[in-house]
């Protein structure tokens, strides 16, 4: 994974918002290696959350980055799983969630200081609107920290008490 953009580089918008891609790929990353290595039957285990077990919410993650680098490159969105269902493992969520936070990543390292501040379309069932890409990149990596924070917890009430720190200071500072 690549290091820190933001020490390599003169900070630009462009430059930071592809750090944290490459934030959101390593956080991601780094809480997979962790779950990998807990008993398979608490990734279903039922919680009283937004979505009912861990590999749900790590789905969730995964359905909305595929949906957000469809608006994002203005391109049709895959099927959500939401609608559609879900029928792998969750060792093909974990490899699915970590395959698409590398396309975000390869996707931000592809923009140039002008496609960042295009405008894009977005449409879906709640809402629709036109803004910058930089808006919603930075609104889909914020909903996956959001969603990871949910995973600690949810982890907490299974009973795993040791997930990693993947706060945004601990990978800039980790070097």
């Amino acid at each position: 994974m690549a290091q820190a953009l933001a020490e390599q580089t003169e900070l630009t918008v462009a430059s930071f918002l592809t750090d944290l891609a490459i934030y959101n790929q390593w956080a991601n990353q780094t809480l997979v290696d962790w779950l990998k290595t807990k008993p398979a039957g608490l990734m279903v285990q039922p919680v009283p959350s937004s979505f009912p077990s861990l590999k749900e919410t790590l789905l969730h993650i995964w359905d909305t980055q595929r949906f957000w680098l469809s608006v994002l490159q203005q391109t049709t969105p895959p099927q959500s799983f939401r609608w559609f269902g879900f029928e792998g493992t969750v060792d093909d969520v974990f490899e699915g969630i970590l395959q698409q936070s590398a396309e975000m990543t390869t996707y931000a390292l592809s923009l140039t200081a002008s496609e960042w501040q295009e405008q894009v379309i977005f449409t879906s069932p709640w809402a629709e609107g036109v803004r910058s890409r930089i808006e919603f990149f930075q609104h889909c990596l914020n909903h996956s920290t959001y969603h990871r924070g949910q995973l600690v917890t949810i982890g907490r009430n299974v009973g795993l008490t040791d997930a990693p720190m993947t706060d945004y200071s601990f990978y800039f500072l980790r070097t």
